[in-house]
């Protein structure tokens, strides 16, 4: 199956989230009270979290759950995702 873009977005968008903390995959993973493999898998849009599993991102990374969905497609962090 291929990847679906609205899965990569998400997961580059959680990537930013987690990086930008300092946080390794493990780490995350261990305060979100996940397995490792499972938020890889998020992160590199092969797996299809649930609205349980977001909220749970959401909360670990003290962010509302619209700030893991990039608006227009623009991940944060990105040059495209800057207001002028």
């Amino acid at each position: 199956m291929p990847l679906l873009p609205q899965r990569v977005t998400f997961g580059a968008q959680l990537r930013v989230l987690r990086t930008a903390r300092g946080w390794s995959q493990e780490e995350f993973a261990h305060r979100a009270d996940l397995a490792r493999t499972y938020v890889s898998g998020v992160e590199r849009g092969v797996r299809n979290p649930t609205l349980d599993v977001i909220t749970k991102f959401a909360r670990t990374l003290e962010v509302e759950v619209a700030d893991l969905f990039p608006r227009s497609g623009n991940v944060a962090g990105t040059t495209a995702d800057r207001t002028e």
